[in-house]
């Protein structure tokens, strides 16, 4: 059975101070291009069937600097969250006026809900499901920490409990029919 390969974006301003960054379209750092080569070392000999990234600048040139820019589809399933009125805020700053916040429980304000991420990874599974091969996937933290826990079927809720660092590569596999995490937050 295929396997799905997923890469986080190398590092951004906003990844690194640990603002929420949906829609705001950032470029990656210096030190963010240099973690996105690393990727080329840690994915050689794959053959992939599928290469994904998401629109996003920091996606697309995570997914060039690793080698897979001509291939890379645009998704839009694979956008990160739209963060609403907390796009650019910390935790530590949402919290100072919603205090014990979590961005893995508590609403959006005009932003996207758990159930929406879910639904767009559910459809990027289905997609990769249907690959002649694996697929390669390149995109955003909270969006691959759902696809994960989507993946194993539990709800997106569940990509709380998987932490997932700057240009990590993760194995999305099965054991006989069961889908499971092969490998997570390589970097």
């Amino acid at each position: 059975m295929s396997e799905v390969v997923l890469v986080r974006h190398g590092e951004t301003e906003w990844s690194r101070s640990g603002q929420h960054t949906g829609v705001t379209d950032l470029p990656l750092t210096e030190d963010g291009e240099a973690q996105a080569r690393s990727v080329v070392d840690r994915l050689a000999g794959r053959e992939f069937a599928l290469v994904l990234t998401s629109p996003m600048q920091r996606a697309r040139r995570t997914a060039e600097l690793a080698g897979y820019g001509e291939r890379a589809e645009p998704d839009d399933d694979l956008r990160e969250r739209n963060y609403g009125d907390y796009e650019g805020l910390t935790t530590k700053e949402i919290r100072k006026t919603i205090p014990g916040w979590d961005v893995w429980r508590d609403e959006m304000v005009n932003g996207e809900t758990l159930a929406e991420v879910g639904a767009r990874a559910d459809r990027v599974i289905e997609r990769a499901l249907a690959a002649d091969g694996d697929t390669l996937v390149f995109a955003h933290s909270h969006l691959l920490r759902t696809l994960g826990a989507r993946w194993i079927g539990i709800g997106p809720e569940g990509g709380g409990k998987l932490v997932l660092g700057t240009s990590a590569i993760c194995v999305l596999g099965h054991e006989r029919e069961r889908r499971v995490l092969k490998r997570w937050n390589w970097t």
